[in-house]
Order: C-alpha cells, then structure tokens, then sequence
C-alpha cells in the first residue's frame, strides 16, 4: 500500500512537471510569435491582417502590438 502510494505520488508529480514544462514552452513560443511580428509592424508595410495570418495570432493581439509600437 505505501509502495502504491508513493507510485501515485511520484507519477502526480511527473504529470505535473510535464505540464508545466508545456505551458512554459508555449509561452515561449508565443512570445517569439509576438516578437516576430513587432518586427515585422516596424519593417514592413505588412497590414495586420496579413501579419495575423503569417505568424498565426489573433488580428486583435498585431493591433494592440501595433498601438504599442507607435506610442
């Protein structure tokens, strides 16, 4: 019983280590989609429309970028 226990927790344990280990890489991947197009706002005549589908993020999200690039 304690075996099983222990079994259980180390497993709960892993489970979770994994899907925090998820979570931080899709927000790193999500930040290096936010960096892209920042750059992509201030290199190019790009509408954000388009710059939405290319890096694969909400056309709301290149809006607010874009307002924070030009204030």
């Amino acid at each position: 019983m304690l075996a099983e226990n222990l079994e259980n927790l180390v497993q709960k344990e892993r489970q979770e280590g994994w899907q925090e280990g998820r979570k931080e890489a899709e927000q790193r991947a999500l930040e290096g989609k936010r960096n892209a197009a920042r750059k992509l706002i201030a290199r190019t005549e790009m509408d954000d429309q388009m710059i939405a589908d290319i890096e694969e993020l909400p056309v709301e999200e290149v809006e607010k970028l874009r307002a924070e690039i030009q204030h």
